[in-house]
C-alpha cells in the first residue's frame, strides 16, 4: 500500500511517526523501567479513543543551530508538550458534555523543560480552551525553564512569555484539572499549582524549584527526591488527591471530570433507614460522617479532596440520582469537629471552585463552632476563619443545610454560607441541638456564680447536669425549629428525598 502513496504523504507519514512512541523506543523503554507511562500512554488512556485532535505534533526544540534537524524530530518530539482537543467521559455524559483540552508534558524530551515552542503551543491550547469552554487536563510532569533553545533570537531572559498568565487566567472560566508523576519543578509546578484541583502520584516531588536552581541560588545541594515529596505536599494542601500510580491518577482526573460534566444515568444507594442510627445515642461520642456521606451519596460517587489537610471539614464530589453536588461535612472525630483555620480556608476555597462551575452544594453540619483560644488566633484565625463567610457570601448556587447534631455559634453559620437563612433550605435530623456557642460552654459561662457557690463538688456536678440538660431540652432541633431558626425537622431517612425537593425548587434538575 504504501507503494501508492505520493511522496509528499509518504515522507508526512514517516515524519510523523518520528514523534510516536515506537520511533522513541529507548526514551520509552527508560520510562517503563522506572514503572511510568509514556506521556502518550498516558493521553491514550485518558481520553475517549479516536477522539483526539492534536495540535503541533511537528514541532521540535527551538535548537536547530545546534543539533541535526533529523534527532530533533525524535529526541525533542513536539516539543515535549502534547496538546489537543479530544472527549473524556462521553460514553457516560454523552458527547456533546465531554468535550475537553488536553496537555500532557514530556519528560522524555529534555526533562520535560519548557521551550520557546512549547510555550506557544501551551498559549495556544489554554486559547482555544476559553474560547470553547473546554475544561483542561494537564499532566505537569517536568522540570521547568529550558535554556538550551538557542534559535530564539529575540529575547533575553524569556520572561515575556503568556503561558502562566494565559493558564492562571482560565480560573474561573473552566475546570482545570493538574495530574503530575515524577519530578514537577519551577515553571511546571506554577502550572500544577495553578489548578483547580490537583493529583499527584506516591512517586512526585513538586517545588517551585529544582535541585539547580537551588543550588544556584546558594542553599548547598539536594538531590530531586529531597524537594517537594507528596506525602509533604499532600499534609500541607498542594495536592487534593494522592494516587497509586499514572493509570489511577487517570481515572481519578476523569472521575473528577465527570462531576463537572454534568448528569449520569445510571446510579444506585444503600438503604436509608441505617442513617437513622447513625448518630450515637450520647450526644458526647463521635462517629464516622464519611459513613454518613456515602450512604447518602449515590453508590461509589464520593471523591474526597484534601483528606488529611484541614481535617475538621470533609470537602468532595458526590451525586445524588446521577446529579453531581458538592459536599462541605464537619468531621466530629476530629478537634470534636471544630471549625479551625485550616479547614475554614480549605473549605473556602472549594465554596468559590464549586459556585465558578455551578455545583449546588449540601452541608452536612455538625460543628461546636469554631476552633478557639492563643492557639487559635497565633494561626491567623480572624483572618482566615473570615474566609469560609466571604466565599459564603458571594454563592450564586443554591445550598442545603442538613444538621446533623452540633450547630453552635459562628462556626455552624459559616457552615451553613454565613447564616442559617442563605440555604434554599436548612433542616436538622432530630439529634440536632443548637445554640449561640457549645452547650457546656454556655453553662459554665452564663452560671458561673451559681456553680461557683456550690462547694460540695458533687452537688456542682448535679447542678451543672441539671443547667445542661435544661439547655439542650431549649435548643433542640424541634424547638429551634418551633421558632423557626431551621425550616424542617426531618426522618434521617428521608435526606435524600429533602436534599433534592430542595435543590428541584431552586431549579436543579
Amino acid at each position: 500500500m504504501e507503494g501508492d502513496f505520493r511522496p509528499e504523504l509518504k515522507a508526512l507519514l514517516e515524519r510523523i511517526d518520528r514523534t510516536l512512541d515506537d520511533a522513541r523506543a529507548e526514551a520509552r523503554d527508560k520510562r517503563h523501567a522506572r514503572g511510568y507511562r509514556t506521556a502518550r500512554e498516558n493521553l491514550a488512556d485518558l481520553v475517549d479513543q479516536g477522539s483526539f485532535q492534536e495540535y503541533g505534533q511537528l514541532a521540535v526544540a527551538a535548537q536547530r543551530s545546534r543539533r541535526e534537524y533529523e534527532d530533533l524530530q525524535s529526541s525533542t518530539a513536539a516539543d515535549g508538550i502534547l496538546t489537543g482537543t479530544c472527549t473524556i467521559n462521553a460514553g457516560l455524559v454523552g458527547a456533546h458534555r465531554s468535550r475537553a483540552a488536553v496537555v500532557v508534558n514530556d519528560y522524555a524530551v529534555l526533562a520535560g523543560s519548557q521551550g520557546y515552542f512549547h510555550h506557544r503551543k501551551l498559549d495556544r491550547i489554554c486559547e482555544l480552551a476559553m474560547e470553547q469552554s473546554l475544561p483542561i487536563v494537564m499532566y505537569t510532569e517536568g522540570g521547568g525553564g529550558r535554556p538550551g533553545d538557542t534559535d530564539v533570537l529575540t529575547q533575553i531572559a524569556g520572561l515575556n512569555i503568556r503561558s502562566f498568565s494565559t493558564w492562571a487566567a482560565l480560573r474561573g472560566r473552566v475546570p482545570r484539572i493538574a495530574v503530575n508523576n515524577g519530578y514537577c519543578f519551577a515553571g511546571n509546578a506554577a502550572l500544577f499549582g495553578c489548578a483547580d484541583i490537583c493529583i499527584a502520584t506516591r512517586t512526585s516531588w513538586i517545588g517551585m524549584a529544582g535541585p539547580a536552581m537551588i543550588e544556584g541560588g546558594g542553599l548547598g545541594k539536594h538531590e530531586p527526591t529531597e524537594i517537594g515529596p507528596v506525602d509533604m505536599q499532600e499534609r500541607n494542601g498542594v495536592v487534593d488527591i494522592v494516587a497509586d500510580d499514572e493509570a489511577h491518577a487517570t481515572r481519578l482526573a476523569q472521575q473528577l471530570l465527570s462531576y463537572f460534566q454534568g448528569t449520569i444515568e445510571d446510579w444506585t444507594c444503600e438503604t436509608q433507614e441505617v442513617l437513622r442510627d447513625a448518630i450515637p445515642e450520647d450526644r458526647r461520642w463521635g462517629y464516622p460522617v464519611r459513613r454518613v456521606i456515602e450512604t447518602i451519596a449515590d453508590s461509589g460517587s464520593f471523591l474526597e479532596l484534601q483528606r488529611i489537610y484541614g481535617r475538621g471539614i470533609i470537602t468532595g464530589f458526590i451525586r445524588l440520582e446521577g446529579r453531581p453536588i458538592a459536599l462541605i461535612a464537619n468531621d466530629c472525630q476530629q478537634l470534636g469537629g471544630a471549625v479551625d483555620a485550616t479547614a475554614a480556608e480549605k473549605a473556602a476555597r472549594f465554596l468559590q471552585i464549586c459556585d465558578a462551575f455551578s455545583l449546588p452544594i449540601l452541608s452536612l453540619t455538625d460543628t461546636p463552632g469554631f476552633m478557639v483560644g492563643p492557639g487559635s488566633e497565633a494561626e491567623a484565625a480572624v483572618r482566615r476563619m473570615s474566609n469560609l463567610f466571604l466565599a459564603g457570601a458571594q454563592l450564586r448556587v443554591p445550598v442545603v443545610a442538613i444538621f446533623l447534631r452540633k450547630a453552635y455559634g459562628l462556626g455552624a453559620m459559616a457552615m451553613a454560607g454565613g447564616s442559617f437563612v442563605a440555604p434554599v433550605y436548612a433542616a436538622a435530623w432530630p439529634t440536632g441541638e443548637f445554640g449561640g456557642m457549645g452547650l457546656e460552654g454556655a453553662v459554665r459561662l452564663g452560671f458561673r456564680k451559681e456553680l461557683a457557690a456550690e462547694k460540695d463538688p458533687g452537688a456542682r456536678d448535679k447542678l451543672f447536669q441539671q443547667l445542661l440538660s435544661r439547655m439542650y431540652d431549649v435548643g433542640k432541633a424541634s424547638e429551634a425549629a418551633s421558632y423557626l431558626e431551621v425550616d424542617a425537622v426531618i426522618d434521617p431517612a428521608e435526606t435524600r428525598v429533602v436534599v433534592l425537593r430542595a435543590l428541584a425548587a431552586a431549579g436543579i434538575t
